[in-house]
């Protein structure tokens, strides 16, 4: 029995002594691995703030950027608005010339329309007859053609001697010179 009684306590020395190996075994690799996981959770969470602290320092370009940016817009912006203001401006000086000629050609046109009596389509009469300014080219192109013949014109009832013409039109002003004869 010495042998199967050795045999066993060696057997139960071999298990025991191996389950007690196994079993400090398995918590130094317990540890182990626990350690690993938490190394690997560290360099997981450095390279998070890593890539967080590169994400602020993108955000603070663009930012930086777009400020550069807002600049540019707002110089530009500005300079639009003076070249807007200067055209209107320009603008508001123009309508005024305008309507200053506006008024300058209705009173050259009333002053037309008051002279009108005394232009004469017969420039060799001392009397007025009423005619347009087109007539006396026609009648200056008869004047200078040596065949033609004179008519011989009808008065109408509103002539006017040079004397009844109106305030500030004078006579000399109207009367053709020996040129335009």
């Amino acid at each position: 029995m010495e042998i199967t009684l050795e045999a066993i306590i060696s057997l139960i020395g071999l298990f025991v002594g191996g389950g007690g190996g196994a079993f400090f075994m398995w918590k130094y690799q317990r540890k182990k691995a626990k350690a690993e996981a938490e190394t690997a959770e560290v360099d997981a969470a450095k390279e998070l703030q890593d890539m967080y602290q590169q994400m602020l320092a993108d955000a603070k370009a663009d930012r930086e950027d777009r400020k550069v940016q807002i600049e540019e817009l707002r110089r530009e912006r500005d300079h639009y608005k003076s070249d807007r203001n200067e055209l209107r401006d320009r603008l508001d000086e123009m309508d005024k010339k305008m309507r200053d000629l506006q008024f300058e050609v209705a009173r050259n046109g009333r002053q037309i329309e008051l002279m009108r009596p005394f232009i004469c389509t017969d420039l060799s009469c001392k009397l007025r007859q009423r005619g347009t300014i087109s007539d006396i080219e026609a009648l200056k192109q008869e004047q200078d053609d040596p065949n033609r013949k004179r008519p011989n014109r009808k008065r109408l009832p509103e002539l006017r001697k040079p004397s009844a013409m109106p305030p500030g039109v004078a006579t000399a002003d109207i009367e053709p010179s020996n040129e335009d004869l």
